[in-house]
């Protein structure tokens, strides 16, 4: 199954650039003036979508198999969540919000002994 998931922004230009920061690499394809897209997985996308009125609204989450090791590229990049969860299963989550505050969570399995 593929995904295409749209995050609504005020400010292309700004969320372009904070979503180059948190996904690590620049966009798969601009299909529009309006729209952004990255690829975070074999036919998995996330995108950005100038949408103002809409905007603030998304909940989005990804689960990664390199959860620790994404975190340690994600902050030497300068971003920091906004907030981290340990579930009773130990399955992690740490909750990034986009300068609009739409979230994207990236989830992980439990911490390696």
């Amino acid at each position: 199954m593929g995904l295409f998931a749209g995050i609504p922004v005020s400010d292309y230009d700004r969320a372009v650039t904070w979503y180059n920061l948190l996904l690590g690499a620049e966009p798969a394809f601009l299909p529009n003036d309006r729209e952004a897209v990255w690829e975070v997985g074999e036919h998995r996308y996330v995108y950005v979508e100038l949408r103002p009125r809409a905007a603030g609204h998304a909940l989005t989450t990804l689960f990664c198999d390199d959860f620790d090791e994404r975190l340690a590229a994600i902050a030497a990049r300068g971003l920091t969540p906004a907030e981290r969860e340990t579930y009773d299963n130990g399955v992690r989550k740490a909750i990034f919000l986009d300068p609009d505050g739409n979230e994207l969570g990236l989830g992980g399995g439990p911490a390696p002994d």
